[in-house]
């Protein structure tokens, strides 16, 4: 198990499926890009597998050389599509302001464009310290490490494949497309059920760390 948290605390997070429900937003781009393509997407089962690199998705459906303009023509409709239809997830804000309590800093680590990934904090109102975007699984541990997090939120196993690579504590939310035995199985070393149980857990971390 990763060590203690050292002071300050800083907390990493995941972005899509930990901190924000992206299925809507990203649901109806797709919709857009396939109308506007004309080439098939079956958007409600993409937005089943969110985690992975936007690119992992689009080779289910493009040539492997259309998927650089096709990848940029995406982002491009996110913007109009998916910033003001994707909510919070529940518990988002209070996890957040739970490490500024316990006086961390928060740091998102995301597989998504970080522009974007910006306009869904801005318009969510969540300010973390740093946000760094198109990072996934093992890279995200270079992020990780590079911020001294000792503690990695995401929901998918290549959140806790992140979480180890960067030698932090892996908690898991089964809120995204992996369920709590394929997270446990990934080595996450906590799993809670969503955001609203965070807090209560950081409190008991933080208290067992200072001990």
């Amino acid at each position: 198990m990763a060590a203690m948290a050292t002071h300050p605390l800083t907390v990493g997070f995941d972005l899509d499926m930990t901190l924000i429900d992206s299925r809507p937003g990203i649901k109806a781009t797709y919709e857009e890009l396939s109308r506007l393509t004309g080439t098939y997407i079956d958007a409600a089962l993409a937005v089943t597998r969110l985690g992975p690199p936007l690119d992992d998705e689009l080779a289910n459906w493009f040539p492997p050389e259309e998927i650089p303009a096709v990848a940029d023509r995406y982002r491009e409709l996110y913007v109009t599509h998916a910033i003001e239809s994707t909510p919070a997830m529940p518990g988002a804000a209070e996890a957040i302001a739970a490490v500024r309590q316990a006086g961390g800093r928060t740091v998102v680590v995301t597989a998504k464009h970080q522009p974007n990934a910006q306009l869904h904090l801005d318009h969510l109102g969540i300010r973390p310290d740093a946000l760094i975007g198109r990072l996934w699984a093992e890279a995200k541990g270079e992020a990780l490490r590079a911020h001294g997090a000792a503690v990695y939120v995401g929901d998918h196993v290549g959140d806790v494949r992140g979480a180890r690579t960067a030698g932090a504590l892996s908690v898991a939310v089964a809120t995204g497309p992996c369920d709590a035995a394929e997270l446990r199985a990934a080595g996450a070393d906590v799993i809670l059920a969503d955001l609203t149980e965070f807090p209560a857990w950081l409190a008991g971390y933080v208290e067992a760390g200072a001990a």
